[in-house]
């Protein structure tokens, strides 16, 4: 099967972000080092365990209460903000063959979005572990925009629209915001596809508001899915999607990067 779409949106965490080699005891560790406490680890890893025993997973304290996290581990500290964020980026990587799909799908004049469900983190969005992880593995320049639920920045000028504040993948905002900016483009959420690898955030709520969707299960497979088509490697998107509209209209987009 082959997508025929002008525009997809990309998620962040175990998609196109590798977080295999996040630990909780490394973060807790190398920032309370860098903070100059390495007494404090033990005492700090505890109240980390304990933020996961409220929460129930990293990914969800990571992207939702990041700033409860940095607070209550840290002792408030005002530096730890900064230090955790720079400690982060070393433990996430680029997911295989990303860089190269992302020119592929640009070369195509696809346009490109990173869609991610963070909500919580210290800073400017331009100062967020998202952007910077762009930033650090050098393929921000493939993405139009980074929609979260803080707002979308434009990345070009790192301008906010704050009419995304407050939305949520989960309940399906997100991709309302989405569908009325598209079709403000002329693209139509037919035209559009979802990438993820959460059927409850990524898939089920994009599809319900009429976007094509991808599973991506590079890092797991979480069951059955509603998705329209399923990859385990982004290389395969060279193979699976094209650009869908008239060659006329076709964007002279290529790759930056």
């Amino acid at each position: 099967m082959t997508l025929l779409i002008k525009w997809m949106g990309i998620d962040m965490g175990e998609c196109l972000m590798d977080v295999t080699p996040r630990r909780g005891h490394l973060l807790t560790g190398d920032t309370t080092k860098a903070l100059g406490k390495p007494e404090l680890t033990a005492s700090r890893y505890h109240k980390w365990c304990v933020m996961i025993e409220k929460y129930g997973s990293l990914p969800v304290i990571l992207e939702r209460h990041k700033l409860e996290l940095l607070d209550y581990v840290f002792d408030s500290d005002p530096a730890a903000g900064e230090v955790f964020l720079g400690v982060e980026q070393e433990y996430l990587g680029l997911a295989p063959g990303a860089e190269q799909a992302l020119s592929y799908l640009r070369g195509e004049g696809i346009s490109l979005s990173v869609v991610t469900a963070a909500r919580s983190s210290p800073g400017p969005m331009d100062h967020s572990c998202e952007f910077r992880f762009l930033e650090r593995h050098g393929v921000s320049t493939y993405f139009d925009a980074l929609v979260t639920p803080r707002g979308s920045m434009r990345m070009t000028d790192r301008m906010v629209d704050t009419r995304y504040e407050g939305t949520s993948k989960e309940d399906g905002t997100i991709y309302e915001a989405l569908a009325e900016d598209l079709a403000a483009r002329g693209i139509a959420p037919g035209e559009a596809a979802m990438m993820g690898d959460k059927e409850w955030t990524d898939i089920k709520p994009a599809k319900e508001r009429g976007f094509k969707t991808i599973l991506y299960t590079g890092y797991i497979c979480r069951g059955p899915t509603e998705a329209d088509l399923v990859i385990g490697r982004f290389d395969e998107l060279k193979h699976k999607v094209r650009y869908g509209g008239p060659s006329s209209t076709r964007p002279k987009t290529e790759a930056t990067v």
